[in-house]
């Protein structure tokens, strides 16, 4: 971003609508955005946010002694070191994430020749996000897109910071918990194209219907401008009426279904991905489990398309894939085989993870499921759990079940013919990954999938320690 025109110090002041506690000098070189003093580059604007955990304030000297070059603070009391380095400025706002994401609204809004690509969905987005990005960097494009799952006010804005001059592309993900979340964030986003991967039972507390759902991810496509491209599923529930809604934006649907524009066929699958034909033409390979990753990749395939990258630079990138974290995610332990599925959950995606875990463990002694609480269903909750656990019965020999809805699924797993005696753990705290662990042995194959907020990936931990132990 070196010689970035966008990046100057009134420039930040002025899209966050702050007053200066500190001014800066002309030594003030602001460079990006940063909210942890751990990742901070220099030159980067550093965002004083306060969390569940810990409050940013404390950490503003820190900043400075990093290289930032602006920290943007809203506490009134907020200690100002006496020290501070030459250049160093203090913004103060009243919403130090408001700022944030009206810096990163700024930033969209004095893009030159960067096309915006936003990606959401129940499930799949983050798949979706990197298999854009993977696609296009195949094609030869340079651009950027949300590291990890930043699909929130405050990762949309990080990621739109990121951008650099000459950049041709930035691909954002997308995510809401409740009503109006991803409007204000179409709001900032402007998206030239949008993908909508997917239509499930994902913060149904909060939405109460697949209609509702469906209304809020389509706030994404509302946003894309006349001539902009909207990419979706056309096998996903509640779109097509609201597709047929749009007027001035191409559309493509992927699917499976008859229906789709562009068609997606002959789906193998096998323990080391996923093949597929799109529109009878086309023979395209993820090294990624399961089929639902099949309509992931030709939503990615689609918008590449619409950039101009060729397939067969798309087939390379797809080949040179890797998974993100904990989706799918194999690893071999002492003997046992784990696909760690493990960051996030709701009824669909367990079904969907079912389904790759039935096709992925074809040959091991043992296939079990450790399967754990799914959280904001609301009203749906008991019968969501239910209807897992019956699922897993039909593809597992053995079954742990983690949380509160542990009891419900054990009775479920039984009258659906499991084999067996399912476990039952309350908590992975306080030792409970450690006993989950210890109930998994050489030969196994073993699927782990539940909401985020019970942090299964911790029986890996807990097996990792076990066999460097035993060495």
């Amino acid at each position: 971003m070196s010689g970035d025109r966008f990046w100057t110090a009134e420039r930040v002041r002025a899209a966050t609508g702050g007053e200066w506690l500190v001014r800066p000098t002309p030594a003030t070189a602001p460079l990006g955005a940063s909210i942890d003093t751990r990742t901070l580059r220099r030159g980067e604007v550093f965002f004083a946010l306060r969390g569940e955990r810990t409050d940013g304030h404390r950490f503003v000297g820190t900043a400075a002694a990093a290289g930032s070059s602006i920290a943007v603070v809203e506490n009134p009391s907020c200690v100002v070191p006496a020290d501070l380095p030459p250049g160093f400025a203090v913004l103060r706002v009243a919403d130090a994430a408001g700022a944030l994401l009206r810096l990163g609204a700024e930033r969209r809004r004095a893009f030159d020749g960067v096309r915006v690509v936003a990606v959401t969905g129940s499930n799949g987005k983050t798949t979706t996000t990197q298999l854009v990005r993977a696609a296009l960097e195949g094609g030869g494009l340079r651009g950027s897109a949300s590291v990890k799952s930043y699909n929130n006010a405050i990762g949309v804005p990080l990621t739109l910071l990121t951008v650099r001059e000459g950049d041709r592309f930035v691909v954002c993900e997308a995510g809401t918990n409740s009503p109006g979340e991803i409007a204000t964030l179409a709001d900032a986003l402007r998206p030239d194209a949008a993908v909508i991967t997917s239509i499930g039972r994902a913060h149904v507390e909060a939405f109460g219907s697949l209609d509702r759902i469906a209304d809020e991810k389509f706030d994404l496509a509302r946003a894309v401008p006349t001539g902009g491209l909207l990419v979706w599923n056309a096998d996903a529930p509640c779109l097509p009426d609201l597709v047929a809604t749009l007027r001035g934006v191409r559309t493509i649907g992927v699917g499976a279904s008859a229906s789709a524009d562009r068609r997606i066929t002959d789906i193998i699958e096998s323990p080391d991905g996923v093949g597929f034909t799109l529109a009878g033409k086309g023979r395209f390979r993820l090294p990624l489990l399961g089929r639902h990753n099949a309509a992931n990749a030709a939503c990615a395939i689609a918008v590449a398309r619409d950039f101009g990258v060729p397939d067969d630079a798309v087939r390379d990138a797809f080949a040179r894939f890797a998974p993100p974290g904990m989706r799918l995610e194999r690893r071999r332990i002492a003997g046992i085989t784990l696909l760690n599925d493990a960051y996030n959950a709701n009824p669909d995606s367990v079904l969907a993870g079912l389904s790759a875990f039935a096709g992925a463990s074809a040959g091991a002694a043992r296939r079990v499921v450790v399967l754990g609480e799914m959280l904001e269903l609301g009203a749906a909750s008991a019968d969501a759990h239910r209807e897992v656990a019956r699922a897993a019965a039909r593809v597992a020999d053995a079954a742990v079940f983690v949380g509160s809805r542990a009891a419900d699924m054990a009775d479920a797993w039984r009258d659906a013919g499991g084999g067996g005696t399912p476990a039952q753990v309350p908590t992975l705290d306080n030792g409970g990954a450690d006993a989950v662990a210890s109930l998994l042995r050489p030969g196994d194959a073993v699927l782990l999938k539940a909401s985020r907020r019970l942090g299964l990936e911790r029986v890996v931990e807990a097996l990792d320690t076990a066999h460097a132990n035993a060495r």
